[in-house]
């Protein structure tokens, strides 16, 4: 048993009774260099997308990485110039050079990381989703709450300019009152991801989820989001039993409704409407990997001309990510602010997930 290992167990056996840690983070501009410290944990391709990020903005470095492969360990140091790299993640929890942990292992192993790191007051982006049980959501959030330390799940898209555009379209009354969504993400990559991670539906249907959710709680309120009904079905996997197609509906008590379906068993294909009285907002590029450059959203009211809404950027949503996180430890805080996933809303994103896979396993 690794070092690291006996620190997640030691977590997950005290974490009921243990007294609650005080951990304040200062601010990442009192280190020497005046950048941000990234540990990684993770050597999957989605690092490598991080990395590639935080080497895009002058306010952090990565100085070091752990996986469990030695060689794809070193590939990363000679590919990423990073200093430092080891097999125990607990060496970069317990890293006094480490001010913030990047999580990008598969989703069931998120939480007890998080845990871990928060006990270690670390600050922590990890990768969506948030976890795979709602038990062991609650468990992380918990403890960054007792803990006080900076956490944000890894929704990216959020953090990209396009949802600032977004948050003016849905407030500025074009719109009239709310009453449909629309999403759909599909992607053939089952075969790439681990199968501990719970499948189509955290692999990629928490994009049109937590879109979702962001869309009901801007235009109904905070409340609305929790106020509904669901139906769900799905197709299970062969291979491992989870669930690989998955579709749902939704009828909110405002009586707004919903459908969302996700796959990542075949596919490349992405679509997010948003439809009101008075027409419909609709996404013409990918609204969940905002790139560098042109993104589109169109707005084609039921009477008048369509109009092309165009938002240009010379950064793609990883790097606003990145940015984020520097802002909110800059300013002190232990949560991020909207449009990112604050700790509730990444809860209220868990709990339709989750519901709607025991929907799928069980039609």
């Amino acid at each position: 048993m690794t070092n690291g290992e006996r620190l997640l167990g030691q977590v997950r056996n005290n974490f009921c009774t243990a007294s609650p840690a005080r951990w304040f983070y200062t601010s990442p501009m009192s280190n020497t260099e005046d950048r941000l410290r990234w540990g990684i944990l993770g050597t999957g391709f989605i690092s490598h997308t991080i990395i590639d990020a935080i080497a895009t903005s002058d306010g952090s470095v990565v100085t070091t990485i752990a996986g469990r492969n030695p060689d794809r360990l070193a590939d990363f140091r000679r590919q990423h110039h990073i200093s430092a790299s080891t097999t125990d993640f607990d060496e970069v929890l317990g890293d006094p050079d480490v001010d913030v942990v990047y999580i990008g292992l598969p989703n069931h192993a998120h939480h007890e990381l998080a845990i871990a790191a928060s006990f270690a007051g670390k600050a922590v982006l990890s990768e969506k989703s948030l976890t795979t049980t709602m038990a062991t959501a609650h468990q992380l959030i918990d403890a960054v709450r007792r803990n006080e330390t900076f956490f944000v799940e890894g929704l990216m898209y959020l953090a990209h300019p396009l949802y600032r555009t977004l948050n003016l379209l849905l407030a500025d009354g074009r719109l009239g009152e709310l009453r449909s969504i629309r999403g759909s993400y599909a992607a053939n990559i089952a075969h790439l991801v681990n199968p501990h991670g719970g499948g189509s539906i955290y692999n990629l249907g928490c994009y049109p989820v937590s879109l979702l959710h962001y869309v009901v709680q801007t235009m109904c309120g905070e409340a609305a989001f929790s106020a509904r009904r669901m139906s769900g079905v799905g197709n299970r996997s062969m291979q491992d039993g989870n669930v690989v197609d998955a579709a749902m509906s939704v009828r909110f008590d405002n009586g707004v409704l919903a459908s969302v379906h996700s796959t990542d068993s075949y596919g490349m294909e992405h679509e997010f409407a948003i439809t009101g009285t008075n027409g419909t907002l609709r996404f013409v590029t990918n609204p969940w990997l905002p790139v560098a450059g042109a993104n589109l959203i169109e707005w084609t009211p039921f009477s008048g001309q369509p109009e092309t809404i165009v938002v240009e950027d010379s950064h793609d949503a990883f790097h606003h990510q990145i940015k984020m996180v520097e802002r909110s430890l800059t300013d002190g805080l232990i949560e991020v602010v909207r449009p990112s996933p604050r700790w509730q809303d990444s809860l209220e994103i868990m709990s339709m997930l989750t519901e709607w896979e025991r929907l799928c396993l069980t039609s």
